[in-house]
């Protein structure tokens, strides 16, 4: 009985991330961090920035979701320009196959929108309570609603759905490089959730396969905003700092947070080669240069 247990368990995991289980090895910081290089500030004096995403060319952008009434962007020289100056309330952003920024917008607007490149907003979804969100190769979102405990689906010209339940507070979400899995962080727990995304969209084999650092004992990890890079690892913001889990979702290490006393809520790969770690933090946006480099979750369009 126990080893047709352990034979399932091993079965779901290969399911779920294929030859990376076998074939990982130790991936310690040293592999992602350089040394010498620590965090800089890029854009501070906001109120609480949020919804850090990138575009194909290594463009920044994010939002001051407590204050700011617009998107800001920054350049690959460093400038900080407004993107969409009337959107306020974004607390998640992320490009689509069809090169328009989807975003989550809370608080009395509570739905999806996409911006086209001039700006224009459409309303994908109303009547939602989205937190983070994430959009597919095929133009297929998951976002996730924390208050209703949910993983909610939209499937290429659909309505929402839900996708899954089970997770305290569902709060950043992302896929890894090849589509195949998504994960979510628990902001009221100490996991990141995965699932095997399938054909159909739906998602399946949940399963609490990362386990975070907390400040204390029986104390939640605050897990916020969630990406990974391309060699699959996870990096997902926390009480204690950005921490960083391997394919396998062993703990590989925390980097340390700009600025401790300030909350720690999103991260996204930017920049030249897509090779700066961003983060907001507080008041401010902090980057940082890695040895790695982040994956794009859409297809610029031609």
């Amino acid at each position: 009985m126990m080893q047709r247990r352990l034979n399932h368990v091993a079965s779901i995991a290969a399911i779920l991330f294929g030859a990376a289980i076998a074939n990982a090895q130790d991936m310690p910081l040293s592999q992602v961090l350089i040394e010498g290089e620590g965090w800089q500030r890029v854009s501070s004096g906001h109120a609480f920035t949020d919804g850090c995403a990138a575009d194909a060319y290594g463009n920044f952008y994010f939002s001051d979701v407590a204050r700011g009434e617009s998107i800001l962007k920054v350049s690959m020289d460093g400038k900080v320009s407004t993107f969409v100056p009337k959107a306020p309330k974004i607390s998640a952003m992320q490009f689509g196959p069809d090169g328009r920024l989807y975003a989550c917008q809370v608080g009395k607007f509570a739905r999806i929108v996409a911006f086209d490149r001039e700006g224009r907003a459409s309303v994908i979804a109303n009547d939602v309570k989205p937190n983070d969100l994430v959009v597919t190769h095929e133009g297929e979102i998951y976002f996730t609603e924390t208050s209703k405990q949910q993983v909610t689906h939209i499937p290429k010209g659909g309505e929402p759905r839900s996708a899954a339940t089970g997770v305290s507070k569902p709060n950043g979400i992302a896929l890894t490089p090849g589509q195949g899995t998504l994960v979510v962080s628990d902001y009221g727990g100490r996991n990141g959730w995965v699932w095997r995304i399938e054909n159909d969209g739906s998602l399946t084999h949940q399963q609490p396969y990362i386990t975070l650092r907390t400040p204390g004992k029986n104390m939640s990890s605050k897990a916020d905003g969630t990406t990974t890079d391309a060699a699959g690892r996870y990096y997902i913001t926390s009480a204690v700092g950005l921490q960083m889990f391997d394919p396998t979702g062993r703990m590989g290490g925390v980097i340390h947070t700009p600025q401790p006393a300030k909350p720690l809520v999103s991260v996204a790969f930017a920049g030249p080669d897509l090779s700066y770690l961003y983060v907001a933090n507080g008041d401010s946006i902090y980057r940082r240069k890695t040895k790695t480099r982040g994956v794009l979750y859409f297809q610029e369009p031609k």
